[in-house]
């Protein structure tokens, strides 16, 4: 009896014991999944948090620290100062931030869209949102800027003279230097195709005619190389494929196009731009010399003179159209856009009728008499200049 009486107290314990582990297990369990799930959890939040902050937040490229120079205009709101961060660098190029709508959140939550400043920044692509945030919070003035515009017709000599009287260049001796060879702009088109010509070394400066005549704005402390940059970015803008389509229906290039347009703007006030073209059209045609006198004012770097000696009109230079056939050798100053389009457009009756001369009114004038022959040329001129 006792055998039995410890047998069954043995099975009952043991009983008793697979009873109190279930229900352990049964509190444990849900305990255990509950922390798996929120360690997993925890895993995929940081996981998807790093991803986040690398997508978004984080430095663009933790190893380019290439400074980039950003304006941020007054007035200018997160949103704003987002896209400009994100185009920072150019179409096809990463900007600043991966997102500007990261930038836009990450502002607001932390309070600072309200005290972003206005002014000029130097940043990079090893920074991240946070970092950039900070420095434009603390602000800094905007760049100092110059204001100013360049007449057409101006040569590149006057135009580094006027330059250098507002302050933009210390001494005129590198920017002409950058137009006399042109070859740190080869990137447009219309450099390249003069520096592959053979005339190219009898040019006083391969820019000219190119430093498109316009207003510009930038900073104070603009480079020389920056000034003509924004030059040549306005002629590409202005002489546009229309005109390049036109040139060539001419079966002129872009450079023929420009040369006969500083000649033009020389030689005629706006309202005969398109006759004096004509006439130029008209002589080419016929292989007359254009015989201008506005190239010689380019030789003898003198726009005061009217009647040059024979002597002058004699010069050996590729320039002297009284001595050299067809178009000089490269443009007489930098024509603006109705001069473009006057050599791009001659006068059609005037092409038609055959006009082949011209000549001032007057020493005091500037409206022009047109001839067909030379009997009639010579006749004006008695008549209108007394010679």
């Amino acid at each position: 009896m006792a055998d039995w009486d410890e047998s069954t107290e043995k099975r009952v314990c043991e009983k008793h014991r697979r009873i109190r582990r279930r229900k352990v297990w049964k509190i444990l369990r849900p305990i255990l999944i509950g922390l798996i799930s929120l360690g997993l959890c925890a895993g995929c939040l940081y996981v998807t948090g790093n991803y986040l902050l690398d997508k978004f937040v984080r430095p663009v490229n933790k190893n380019d620290p290439t400074p980039i120079t950003v304006t941020i205009t007054k007035g200018s709101g997160a949103s704003a100062i987002a896209k400009l961060l994100y185009e920072a660098c150019g179409d096809g190029e990463q900007g600043l931030i991966n997102s500007k709508a990261a930038f836009k959140v990450y502002v607001d939550f932390t309070g600072k869209s309200s005290i972003l400043k206005a002014g000029t920044y130097v940043l990079s692509k090893n920074m991240d949102i946070p970092e950039m945030v900070d420095i434009i919070c603390m602000g800094n003035p905007p760049k100092a800027t110059i204001k100013f515009t360049i007449p057409e017709g101006l040569s590149v000599e006057g135009i580094a003279d006027k330059l250098m009287a507002l302050g933009l260049l210390k001494d005129t001796t590198d920017f002409l230097a950058l137009c006399k060879n042109g070859e740190d702009f080869g990137q447009y088109s219309f450099v390249t195709s003069i520096l592959s010509g053979e005339d190219a070394k009898d040019r006083d400066y391969v820019l000219e005619g190119y430093l498109f005549p316009d207003t510009y704005e930038v900073y104070a402390d603009a480079s020389p190389e920056t000034i003509i940059t924004k030059m040549l970015i306005r002629f590409n803008e202005v002489f546009d494929d229309d005109c390049i389509a036109r040139a060539q229906e001419l079966n002129m290039s872009i450079d023929d196009v420009v040369i006969m347009a500083s000649m033009i703007e020389k030689e005629a006030k706006t309202d005969d731009f398109a006759k004096v073209s004509a006439v130029f059209h008209n002589r080419l045609d016929q292989g007359m010399k254009l015989e201008s006198d506005a190239p010689l004012q380019y030789i003898w770097k003198t726009e005061s003179i009217l009647n040059f000696t024979q002597e002058q009109m004699s010069a050996n230079s590729p320039y002297n159209t009284y001595v050299v056939g067809g178009l000089p050798v490269g443009a007489i100053g930098n024509p603006g856009k109705d001069a473009i389009d006057a050599a791009l457009y001659p006068n059609e009756e005037f092409v038609k009728e055959g006009y082949l001369y011209f000549v001032l009114k007057s020493k005091d004038s500037t409206e022009l008499v047109f001839a067909k022959t030379y009997e009639e040329h010579l006749v004006n001129k008695e008549a209108y200049q007394g010679s």
